[in-house]
């Protein structure tokens, strides 16, 4: 199963209510450095926390300070986000990052200690995006 969802701008995002719910504009982050920022504040990242690729996956992969179960990323207005990166593998990274990170949660061992968690990623889509998921193979629903 697709471990992204794009969604059309407006879409009632109410069963959502019950997530950790992460919102992300992406004309306010068209680079890395200010997703990584927005990220960090809406899920409580510690102080410390490094603001780059590896330290998100990190906090990604743990997320035990987050009572709720189901942790929702929400991406609008993609075809702005993370547009001023010089490359798209920024991007492309980033979106692995998260596919693999969705998964991970999804196989986690029941003799683990770590809280079960549900990684859902919400786009909304344009051409940019399904362009970008249809040309890299990446799966997601609609």
């Amino acid at each position: 199963m697709p471990n992204f969802t794009l969604i059309v701008p407006k879409t009632d995002l109410s069963p959502y209510k019950k997530h950790r719910f992460v919102s992300v504009n992406g004309v306010k982050t068209p680079t890395m450095k200010s997703f990584l920022e927005a990220i960090s504040k809406q899920l409580d990242f510690p102080e410390d926390f490094e603001h780059n690729l590896d330290a998100l996956d990190e906090m990604l992969n743990d997320l035990s300070w987050i009572p709720q179960r189901d942790v929702t990323l929400h991406i609008e207005h993609f075809d702005a986000f993370l547009s001023q990166e010089k490359k798209d593998t920024r991007l492309l990274e980033l979106l692995n990052l998260l596919d693999a990170t969705a998964e991970d949660w999804k196989w986690l061992d029941d003799d683990d200690d770590t809280p079960p968690k549900n990684l859902h990623v919400l786009i909304e889509t344009c051409p940019r995006a399904v362009q970008l998921f249809d040309n890299e193979e990446i799966g997601y629903n609609q």
